[in-house]
C-alpha cells in the first residue's frame, strides 16, 4: 500500500486537519439549560487525547425550541457559548481541530432522553420541571403516529430560524470552533423541509426539489456570511429517506451541487430518520431493508461515494465504520475524503491511536500525548516480549530483559 491516507492531513479552506478520523456528533443529553456541563468537557477532551483529527461537539440547538430533549446542548445565548471555550482550547492544545454542529430538531423536538424511552414529553416531565414546548415543522404532519403535531412554519418562523442559525454560527466562532457543520439529516428540521414525505407546502418552500431545498440553502447562505472565509463549512444530509416516495440519492447529488455553489465544502453523508424509524439502506433490488441487522459495515459509504463522484464535492463517510483497514480502504478507493466514527469512538475513544498502530502508521507512538507516550511505548515492547516469556526458562534473563525495557531513556 502507498501512503496511509487515514493518517494523512487534509486542508480545507484555511484549516488543516491532521488526520482523516472524525468524531461524528454524539448527543449527550447532559447540558444544563443548554449550557455545557463537566460531562461535555470530559467527553470531548477524551477524543482529543486520543488524537481524533476533527472533533465535532454534539448536535447543538440554535434556539430553545430546537432541542431534542431538555438536556440538549444549546448556543442561543452568550453564556452557552462561553461554556464551550475551555473545550475548544483543550482540543487545539492537543493538536486536533474542534468542530461544531448547528442543529434544530424541528418535528423531533421535545422528547425524553433515549434511555427514558425517547418519546414526547408528557405530564410527568412537566411535574419534574421539564414541560413540553412548541414544535415546528414544514407542515402539520407529526414525525410518527402519537407524536406531537407540529405547527406548520410561516414566513416569520422561517426568518427567525434562519437568524438563529446565523447567530449561533457567530457564537460558535467566538467560542473557538474551527469547522462548522449544518445538520440537515435524520428527520430534523432542515431535512424535513427537503423530504416530500414531511414537506407538503404549496408555497415557495415546498413543491419540487428546488422549492424544498430553498430553506436549507438560505440557512447555508446566512451561516456562510457570518463565519470567516477561511473556515470550512460542512453539511450533514440524509442521502436517502429509505422509504417509498421519499428523498432519493439522486436528489442528494442535485442538492450537493447546490450546496457547493453556496459555500459548503464537505457533504457528510448519513441516511434515514425522516419517520423516526431506524436508518435504512437500499438492497440490490432497490427495496428498503428495515431492520438494524441490515446495517452492515460501511452501509452508508456508497452514498458518500456517489455524491463525491457525481457532485464533485468532498464527502465524509459514516455508518458502521469500525475497522482501521476498512476505513483506509474507503479512502484509498476514493469513496470519501474523511471518515466519521460515532459509536465505535464511544466504545474506544482512543480508536484513532489504535488504528495508527494497526496500520503501522505510528510504530514509535509519536502520535500519543507526551504524558502517555513514555509509558505506552514501554508497554508495547513489553507486549512484544510477553509472547516469548512462557518459553524462556532462564528467569534471570527475563528479569534482565524487563529491566532493560524500563531503564530505556
Amino acid at each position: 500500500m502507498s501512503e496511509i491516507k487515514l493518517f494523512s492531513s487534509i486542508k480545507i479552506r484555511g484549516v488543516t486537519i491532521p488526520n482523516r478520523v472524525v468524531l461524528s456528533p454524539l448527543c449527550m443529553y447532559s447540558a444544563n439549560h443548554g449550557v455545557a456541563s463537566d460531562w461535555q468537557f470530559a467527553h470531548l477532551s477524551t477524543f482529543a487525547r486520543g488524537k481524533t483529527g476533527l472533533i465535532f461537539a454534539e448536535a447543538t440547538a440554535v434556539e430553545a425550541r430546537g432541542r431534542i430533549t431538555p438536556g440538549c446542548l444549546g448556543i442561543w445565548t452568550d453564556e452557552q457559548a462561553d461554556a464551550l471555550k475551555p473545550i475548544t482550547s483543550f482540543i487545539e492544545r492537543m493538536g486536533c481541530v474542534p468542530g461544531f454542529q448547528l442543529a434544530h430538531a424541528g418535528r423531533k423536538a421535545g422528547t425524553k432522553t433515549p434511555w427514558n424511552g425517547g418519546l414526547p414529553l408528557d405530564e410527568d416531565d412537566a411535574k419534574a420541571g421539564n414541560p413540553a414546548w412548541e414544535i415546528i415543522g414544514p407542515s402539520d404532519i407529526p414525525v410518527a403516529e402519537g407524536w406531537v403535531i407540529p405547527k406548520a412554519m410561516d414566513k416569520k418562523d422561517i426568518g427567525e430560524v434562519i437568524s438563529a442559525f446565523a447567530n449561533a454560527a457567530r457564537r460558535a466562532v467566538k467560542a473557538g470552533f474551527k469547522v462548522i457543520e449544518i445538520h440537515s439529516a435524520h428527520g430534523y428540521l432542515l431535512h424535513s423541509f427537503l423530504s416530500p414525505l414531511a414537506n407538503k407546502r404549496n408555497d415557495e418552500y415546498g413543491g419540487d426539489i428546488y422549492g424544498r431545498m430553498k430553506f436549507l440553502l438560505q440557512v447555508v447562505d446566512a451561516v456562510r456570511d457570518v463565519i470567516p472565509e477561511n473556515m470550512p463549512l460542512f453539511c450533514r444530509i440524509s442521502a436517502v429517506d429509505g422509504l417509498e416516495n421519499g428523498w432519493e440519492i439522486d436528489d442528494s447529488v442535485i442538492l450537493s451541487k447546490k450546496l457547493e455553489e453556496h459555500g459548503v465544502d464537505v457533504v457528510d453523508c448519513s441516511a434515514g430518520g425522516i419517520s423516526g424509524a431506524p436508518l435504512f439502506r437500499v438492497n440490490n433490488k432497490g427495496k428498503p431493508l428495515k431492520t438494524n441487522m441490515d446495517r452492515g459495515p460501511g452501509f452508508q459509504v456508497p452514498y458518500a461515494e456517489k455524491v463525491k463522484s457525481e457532485a464533485g464535492i468532498k464527502t465524509m463517510a459514516v455508518g458502521v465504520i469500525v475497522d482501521p483497514h476498512q476505513a483506509e480502504q474507503i479512502l484509498q478507493e476514493n469513496k470519501a475524503d474523511l471518515i466519521a466514527v460515532g459509536r465505535e469512538l464511544m466504545y474506544n475513544p482512543f480508536w484513532a491511536l489504535h488504528a495508527a498502530q494497526a496500520l503501522k502508521a505510528d510504530p514509535e507512538f509519536s502520535m500519543w500525548p507526551e504524558q502517555y507516550k513514555w509509558g505506552v511505548n514501554r508497554r508495547g515492547k513489553l507486549a512484544d516480549f510477553k509472547g516469548l516469556r512462557d518459553e524462556v526458562l532462564d528467569k534471570e534473563a527475563v528479569a534482565s530483559h524487563l529491566s532493560d525495557i524500563y531503564n530505556q531513556k
